[in-house]
């Protein structure tokens, strides 16, 4: 590999690895989206929520009427009794509520699977950029920035799951969610697509083939033929 194209080669695996730590933060932490249940009277207690693609965590909160502005739970920072559970696919049906049953089962299975193919096309690039830096190996580039690509691609699939996800269960009757607002698990999804994909398609830019600058420099570069 030229010492041109290692160095943009190194600088984009460095971006690369910022994305895979956005992604791998998003995917294990459960802050995609906050809920806010109404608020049916002052000092009272009220439900909040926060989820991700694996459990959501309800919290109980004591709203004081100098604490309070709107009509929704909230904010999330105040003290509470929190209680996490995992979504219905990753619990037995006693541990399961009524209504993550109906709103979440498809749309948070369907955005973990996608997110573990994200995680598993990431591994590869990896591996494929890793050797791209043997002698002789320049052409482990383009596999690898395609891998880059289909991560970041999974990710944003993902994200557009949860997100159809959460306006379901606001939507539901079942449910007792009236306001939402995306948090920062969501943040860093949507950060690693943009670092993986884009890296991908840098990658496969300088896997391409040297053009020329000028329409003889083909020519010239070419080497003369022996003379008999």
């Amino acid at each position: 590999m030229l010492e041109d194209k290692k160095t943009k080669v190194k600088i984009t695996f460095f971006i690369i690895l910022v994305g895979i730590s956005s992604m791998f933060v998003a995917i294990v932490t459960d802050h995609w989206a906050v809920l806010s249940a109404r608020l049916e009277r002052l000092n009272s207690t009220c439900d909040t929520a926060h989820l991700g693609l694996w459990r959501l965590c309800k919290k109980s909160i004591f709203i004081a009427e100098e604490d309070h502005q709107g009509t929704a739970c909230g904010p999330l920072s105040l003290p509470g009794a929190e209680n996490c559970s995992y979504f219905r696919h990753f619990t037995s049906k006693e541990e399961a509520e009524v209504f993550e049953v109906k709103t979440q089962k498809e749309y948070n299975i369907s955005a973990a699977s996608i997110a573990i193919f994200s995680l598993a096309f990431t591994l590869l690039g990896t591996l494929c950029l890793l050797g791209a830096f043997g002698k002789g190996r320049d052409y482990l580039l383009r596999p690898s920035g395609m891998f880059y690509a289909f991560a970041g691609l999974c990710i944003v699939i993902s994200v557009e799951v949860m997100r159809q996800s959460v306006k379901r269960m606001i939507t539901s009757q079942e449910t007792v969610w009236m306001e939402y607002y995306y948090s920062w698990s969501f943040a860093c999804a949507c950060s690693a697509f943009l670092l993986l994909f884009l890296s991908g398609i840098s990658l496969l830019l300088v896997s391409m083939p040297h053009m020329p600058r000028n329409p003889w420099e083909t020519c010239v570069d070419d080497e003369p033929e022996p003379i008999d």
